[in-house]
């Protein structure tokens, strides 16, 4: 009986891990360069189940396997690129990527799937690689993020909504020497004199070969524990990936299916909610009534 309250406990406490990350996802619906997560839920290792009978000749009986729960393993971030939108300011920019990637095993290039994965016969796992503006921290560490609606500091610094200073190529911090209604930027990312059109720093756009590796740490920006194993580096030639500059990257979150995600995590909480109900009563009854017999 006791065990059975357990699994009940639980299995609430991840359908409530499972409601919170839709109400962020809702929360942050209208959050440039926001992605969406998606609670993971893992059962817990299975018991088997075996009688044993009371003289030493009696072999047990096996019952069978039983499971003890349930609990929210991990929340996956979901890179897909959200909806393109024009803004009407010259330091609002969004990346436009959509890389290839090429399967060594049949050298034919591979069809990701909604979440960037592709999983070939082998069962080898592969991750559609995605570009991010690099960005530093007040503690000077480097971060990565979609959010490129962007602000010019009295100084000329171009930052982030949240005061992180927005880097080049060379991971140095982009100062703009003119006013900010001057500031062009092509699609390869390179600052652009307004006068002659010739090209300055570059925007720094890093290619994240394992962006399941990223660390979400909010205000929008990711961390990255080992650049090495990430696969991090600057963006190529080669690659497809544009700056469009007045543009915005929407966040991709996909209301209905969170609604509905939000509500099934509900229903499913107050399910666990009766079984837990149900078994305190027994309990209760065993204890006061059963207990006088």
């Amino acid at each position: 009986m006791i065990r059975g309250l357990y699994t009940a406990a639980a299995g609430m406490l991840t359908q409530e891990s499972r409601h919170d990350t839709a109400v962020q996802n809702l929360a942050n619906i209208n959050t440039p360069g926001y992605k969406q997560v998606n609670s993971v839920a893992r059962s817990f290792p299975e018991m088997l189940l075996s009688m044993v009978g009371g003289a030493s000749d009696v072999p047990a009986t096996r019952i069978g396997k039983l499971n003890t729960g349930v609990f929210a393993e991990e929340a996956l971030s979901i890179y897909q690129q959200g909806v393109i939108r024009e803004s009407s300011k010259p330091t609002d920019f969004a990346l436009v990527s959509d890389m290839e990637m090429t399967d060594p095993a049949t050298g034919q290039p591979i069809r990701f799937d909604g979440s960037g994965k592709y999983v070939n016969a082998d069962g080898e796992v592969f991750y559609k690689p995605e570009a991010f503006f690099t960005v530093q921290d007040q503690n000077g560490e480097l971060r990565y993020t979609k959010d490129g609606s962007f602000k010019v500091a009295l100084d000329g610094s171009l930052l982030t909504q949240e005061g992180y200073q927005v880097l080049d190529s060379n991971n140095r911090p982009i100062v703009l020497t003119g006013p900010a209604d001057r500031f062009k930027v092509d699609e390869q990312g390179y600052v652009l004199n307004p006068a002659t059109g010739a090209r300055g720093a570059r925007l720094g756009v890093a290619v994240v070969g394992q962006p399941y590796q990223m660390v979400r740490e909010g205000n929008g920006v990711f961390r990255i524990d080992d650049p090495q194993e990430a696969g991090v580096r600057p963006v190529g030639g080669t690659d497809r990936v544009e700056v469009r500059q007045h543009y915005i990257e929407s966040s991709n979150v996909n209301a209905s299916e969170v609604m509905v995600d939000m509500n099934t995590a509900l229903r499913a909480y107050e399910a666990n909610q009766k079984v837990i109900q149900f078994y305190d009563k027994s309990l209760e009854k065993a204890v006061n009534e059963v207990g006088r017999v």
